[in-house]
């Protein structure tokens, strides 16, 4: 076994992982990066957000070209060409991934391949791909191992039954898709295998679609999906599956108690993810894990040892690549001697659905939960010229707000790129702006930016578009 050693190593080359090491290498320090993939990129790269969003932007593509017909250009029935399709969607994985390999060695990190255990708080044993095995001792250590698809227990051996990671395979279109949960996971992807042809069923043990949104907006897209979607069984629960000649056999049980079966060409299993915390010598440190499994961090992502800190995933909810890089770069400035803490006001989150939904900050649902009075200023995109222009008049834009100090508590949308619209509402609520500042911003026509002033503009009864006078 040979020895080395670092100042810095960062555990996982994720979204957190690797804008850790980027940042603590811009700040002067020796960093080591570990991983077991080619290049830096992790699950959202490889297996997650690009390549998911990379065949979503192909199944928009395909639902616009359907739906053109709305406005007098029709176009014949797309022919997919499955193994192009592929190819292009692993093309912007490698782009992705490669370019962050040659951003590692621009900044002299050093990157190794394998996977890392630890030994005490302050040495690890590196099992590379390569076959070697490293020590490496260390003086500061960022654990950002991610997480992985949870799994129903007791399912059948078959490669008919897919995680989010092997969804994204595309290895065909099978003619049904049962999807196992509603959250933004199964509708992501059983939107796509719904535009390439697949009659999709999603089966939700809760009463609705997206658990956790607001209920308003989550109809709008219920809406819209129950148009691609074959069957929505809500309040239903997954008891068994065993395999056939043919596909999947699936039996369900309903609120009611009512039992019934189905079978399906593939099953997609989508019930959320798990921290990756086993397997890694935790138990040599001083590390805490919570119930959940999630490590135990301060504000500064520190652990309960001293020596090393956690992001991401592993750190707890929300689990999303933005705020595991914003979390990566708060530890290194505090690994730096910096004043710092992660105490964000608002942590986007979009479902990239058609239409995308997107919110920041309190929602109506979290203010309901809390008993927390607040007053709720919307703007219905049926009003939006350039809603309209798009042929995408349903949608929804609307603030959270404080009703003593007219402050933005949060921004929720509903609608064709609200993922991309839902940055101002982060900056308003972070900036502690009150909702005359949006009012008086002037937002460019047409355009749907206008819907977040025109929403401001509702909340004092003088939006131009809507008539929505204040009650008095």
């Amino acid at each position: 076994m040979s020895n080395s050693s670092t100042h810095l190593v960062v555990i996982g080359a994720g979204p957190g992982g690797y804008a850790a090491a980027f940042l603590a290498a811009d700040l002067g320090m020796a960093v080591t990066l570990i991983d077991e993939d080619t290049n830096p990129g992790g699950v959202c790269l490889y297996r997650g957000c690009i390549p998911s969003k990379a065949l979503l932007h192909a199944a928009k593509v395909l639902s616009e070209a359907r739906e053109a017909k709305n406005f007098g250009v029709d176009f014949p029935e797309p022919k997919i060409h499955l193994d192009q399709l592929r190819q292009w969607k692993n093309n912007v994985v490698g782009r992705m991934t490669s370019g962050l390999g040659v951003l590692v060695k621009q900044r002299k990190i050093q990157y190794i391949r394998g996977k890392a255990r630890f030994l005490n708080s302050s040495s690890l044993q590196i099992n590379e791909t390569s076959g070697s095995v490293t020590q490496l001792n260390f003086a500061t250590a960022i654990l950002a191992t991610g997480s992985r698809p949870i799994l129903l227990p007791n399912l059948p051996a078959s490669d008919r039954i897919m995680d989010s990671t092997s969804a994204l395979e595309i290895k065909d279109i099978p003619q049904s898709l049962l999807v196992v949960g509603g959250g933004y996971i199964g509708l992501e992807l059983g939107t796509v295998y719904a535009q390439l042809g697949s009659k999709i069923t999603v089966v939700e043990m809760t009463p609705g679609l997206i658990p956790g949104a607001d209920r308003d907006v989550v109809q709008i897209l219920s809406r819209q999906v129950e148009k691609i979607f074959s069957n929505m069984m809500l309040n239903t629960k997954v008891t068994g599956m065993a395999t056939t000649d043919s596909g999947i056999k699936v039996t369900f049980e309903q609120e009611d108690g009512q039992k019934k079966a189905a079978e399906f060409s593939k099953v997609l299993i989508a019930i959320g993810r798990k921290p990756n915390t086993q397997d890694l010598g935790l138990e040599h440190t001083k590390i805490q894990l919570d119930s959940r499994q999630f490590v135990k961090v301060s504000p500064t992502r520190q652990t309960t040892d001293k020596n090393i800190y956690a992001i991401g995933d592993i750190a707890g909810e929300p689990m999303l690549a933005h705020k595991a890089s914003h979390e990566g770069r708060i530890a290194v400035e505090a690994i730096a001697g910096h004043k710092v803490a992660f105490e964000p006001q608002a942590i986007p989150a979009v479902v990239f659905t058609d239409p995308e939904i997107a919110w920041c900050g309190l929602t109506e649902t979290q203010a309901a939960k809390e008993n927390r009075p607040v007053k709720v200023a919307k703007f219905p995109w049926g009003a939006s010229g350039r809603a309209v222009t798009l042929d995408r008049p349903e949608g929804l834009t609307k603030l959270i707000i404080d009703p003593a100090t007219e402050r933005v508590l949060g921004m929720v949308v509903v609608g064709t790129g609200a993922g991309e619209l839902i940055a101002e509402g982060v900056l308003a609520v972070e900036m502690g702006s009150v909702v005359s500042d949006i009012k008086l911003s002037i937002h460019p026509h047409p355009t749907l930016s206008e819907t977040i002033m025109e929403s401001a503009e509702s909340f004092f009864g003088q939006s131009t578009h809507i008539y929505r006078p204040i009650q008095k």
